[in-house]
């Protein structure tokens, strides 16, 4: 599993040219699963998720978690995280979960998130979504659940 995890002021999903979610200052999620992915994996990733203090404190420092600055989050289903370039200049995507099984997963991911952090919301599995965004910082971290040690 891959999460990619932005700092904000604000972001959006739209589908068909609708608004379906919307944040202010908070966290962007892209999130992304791998063949081998397991509930287990995503348990642990939202664990470190939460945690994260990745937000300036009065002194500059980055040393509050989401929770402490009252932010919002989003997050938005994106296989192309697992896009490999190694070979030739088009993306194979052979090391994404297939479609049904991520969505399965991804709805789980959803359920466990709304219950460490009633503040989400997400974008809509396998929709083509325009996402906009305002970094803040910008500040950007990537979570892989291989290099943390929570997976294959």
């Amino acid at each position: 599993m891959r999460v990619l995890i932005q700092c904000v002021k604000n972001a959006s999903v739209s589908v068909n040219g609708e608004k379906v979610s919307a944040i202010g200052k908070g966290e962007l999620l892209f999130v992304g699963f791998k063949t081998g992915d397991s509930k287990e994996v995503v348990e642990k990733m939202i664990q470190k998720i939460m945690k994260l203090r990745i937000f300036a404190d009065e002194n500059g420092m980055t040393n509050l978690s989401l929770n402490q600055i009252g932010g919002e989050m989003l997050a938005v289903s994106q296989f192309t995280l697992y896009a490999d370039v190694k070979d030739g200049n088009r993306p194979s995507f052979v090391n994404a979960m297939k479609p049904d099984e991520a969505r399965g997963l991804f709805s789980y991911f959803q359920d466990k998130l709304k219950e460490s952090f009633p503040s989400v919301q997400f974008g809509i599995f396998q929709a083509m979504m325009d996402v906009e965004l305002l970094n803040d910082g910008p500040f950007t971290i990537w979570l892989d659940s291989e290099e943390l040690g929570y997976g294959k």
